[in-house]
């Protein structure tokens, strides 16, 4: 039987067809030029570049002139303003401040936060509701909780009275008055702010862990506590991670709680770096300012990279 094949078949698709292709395709490539998203972008980044990237430019120039509210010329003063903050103490002192406090800042947030995400981890109808609740200060302006707690803690504050009605006495206690535990509940306040958001972070890393690893670690004998602790603890590295690293460099960065509840009082035991720029700028001493400010930004920025590789380095062992 003879076949008799189809010249058509022979020569392969009409040329047309790739014609056509290629005409939709220059097409579809002109409607996404005018419809790409960096066009929506285009705003953001002016904004970004106008508020952020240029005043930090400007910000490593005037560090080293003589820029200040009493004078109409601005002349390059070199390393001046940094001999001055270093030789009389004031910058030292309040990084030495910063410094304890983000310390304690990141302990107690961590703290508080995990063992909220342990109590909270079941999906029961009271645990999703106090999960709510204690989101509630994170959503809350950080001003309107320092002023909060400012009120709370005053001598005829709240709680002073709470405490008179249980012991029988009146109790007149000034709770951010003391020079050496007023840092310590500062602390506890940025730290009650922000613990809903380490406890979403933890509670998220507890759901991700397999049943399958805990499941095997019954089996072999092992206790609730030991497998917790042995087991599913290590698998939470990526969100210790996390909340560790933010809560150092945010309360780095703090300004509004400490300064509505102390003001960087009592006798400057809690003026942390952002509170003592705040008052210098407002003194007219702008290069000295921004020379703090320019130190704040090396303070926050020089140690992130080694905590982050640090704790990087601490998920890849466990």
């Amino acid at each position: 039987m003879v076949t008799v094949k189809d010249p058509a078949a022979r020569e392969g698709p009409a040329r047309p067809v790739p014609q056509a292709a290629a005409r939709r395709r220059r097409a579809t490539s002109a409607i996404r030029r005018r419809t790409h998203p960096m066009w929506f972008l285009a705003p953001a980044f002016a904004i970004l570049f106008l508020f952020f990237f240029l005043p930090t430019v400007f910000n490593f120039v005037y560090a080293f002139t003589d820029w200040s509210g009493f004078k109409s010329e601005i002349r390059p003063v070199g390393l001046d303003n940094f001999d001055d903050l270093v030789s009389d103490g004031t910058l030292l002192r309040a990084l030495r401040v910063t410094v304890v406090y983000a310390l304690l800042v990141a302990l107690f947030q961590n703290a508080f936060g995990f063992a909220l995400a342990v109590l909270l981890e079941r999906d029961t109808w009271l645990n999703r509701a106090a999960r709510v609740f204690f989101l509630i200060p994170v959503l809350m302006s950080a001003l309107a909780v320092g002023y909060l707690f400012q009120a709370f803690l005053k001598p005829g504050g709240a709680l002073n009275r709470l405490l008179g009605v249980l012991s029988g006495s009146e109790v007149d206690y000034a709770w951010l008055g003391d020079t050496t535990w007023t840092i310590v509940v500062l602390a506890v306040i940025h730290a009650w702010k922000w613990m809903g958001l380490a406890m979403l972070i933890y509670l998220a890393g507890l759901k991700t862990i397999p049943e399958e690893i805990t499941e095997a670690a019954r089996i072999d004998g092992a206790s609730r506590a030991r497998t917790f602790w042995t087991v599913r603890f290590p698998l939470l590295a990526p969100a210790i991670t996390f909340n560790v690293t933010t809560a150092l460099l945010g309360s780095m960065n703090g300004f509004d709680i400490a300064q509505a509840t102390t003001g960087g009082g009592p006798a400057r035991t809690t003026e942390i770096l952002n509170i003592f720029i705040y008052r210098t700028f407002g003194q007219g001493l702008f290069a000295q300012a921004t020379a703090m400010s320019l130190v704040l930004f090396l303070l926050v920025a020089l140690p992130a990279f080694p905590i982050v590789r640090m704790l990087r380095k601490r998920e890849e062992i466990l």
